[in-house]
């Protein structure tokens, strides 16, 4: 491939290219290369981009942008601030298109609806995150919080502050949902320990623990659905 842009033929240059061809025409490279718009001295914008493309250790491709952060991007020769946050800004854009899809088609009582809209807001998650959802007596919902996030395979589920901001917001059931990064959402023994504490305080201030999810990649584990619920009650 050419180092430069210029040094393309009229038709191939990236934004000629989609003019004349349609944006769907582009390949990844040279899709990322229309929104860097310029490459370095030594490399054309495509150039640039097959860089980005690469420069995951594990993640390659374009899905590999999910999980780069800044400090990544700046660590690529001719990324700066500006390119850095264009290229975050188009990742944030398309996981809020999904999430929106998934929103639009949620049902709260409905576990593996939710278990789908929480496998997409924690799909490139690296580390666990615990978010609880409040809902009112006729199980509307009332707020979604980020409760704690930890490190790879544990976050810290407070259950004072569970209680808390339920309380803040007057709700009376309660979902807890939580990812396991390892893509496996096997409920271990501290999850399960941790709903047992969550149900026992929901009984002392009639707040009721309806559901505790764990998402993996692409699949979950309800303690409803599963009965393990029922049995700690």
């Amino acid at each position: 491939m050419n180092n430069l842009i210029k040094d393309l033929a009229y038709c191939e240059r990236p934004y000629e290219k989609a003019i004349s061809k349609g944006i769907e025409s582009l390949s990844d490279a040279e899709l990322i290369a229309v929104i860097l718009r310029s490459g370095t001295s030594k490399l054309s914008s495509i150039s640039l981009a097959n860089q980005i493309l690469n420069a995951h250790v594990i993640h390659k491709g374009i899905l590999g942008l999910n999980y780069l952060r800044r400090e990544d991007y700046l660590g690529i020769n001719g990324i700066g601030n500006t390119k850095a946050t264009q290229l975050l800004a188009i990742c944030e854009l398309s996981k809020r298109m999904n999430m929106t899809r998934l929103k639009d088609n949620l049902s709260f009582n409905n576990p593996s609806s939710i278990a789908k809209y929480y496998m997409e807001k924690c799909k490139y998650f690296t580390n666990e995150k615990v978010f609880v959802m409040f809902f009112s007596s006729a199980h509307t919902l009332i707020k979604e919080l980020l409760l704690s996030e930890g490190i790879v395979n544990q976050a810290m589920i407070s259950t004072r502050n569970i209680f808390i901001e339920a309380l803040k917001y007057e709700a009376v059931h309660i979902i807890l949902v939580h990812n396991h990064p390892s893509g496996i959402p096997d409920p271990s023994q501290t999850d399960i320990e941790v709903t047992k504490k969550i149900i026992a305080a929901g009984k002392l201030l009639d707040i009721i623990l309806s559901d505790h999810i764990i998402v993996g990649n692409g699949t979950y584990i309800s303690l409803m659905e599963r009965g393990i619920l029922d049995e700690i009650r």
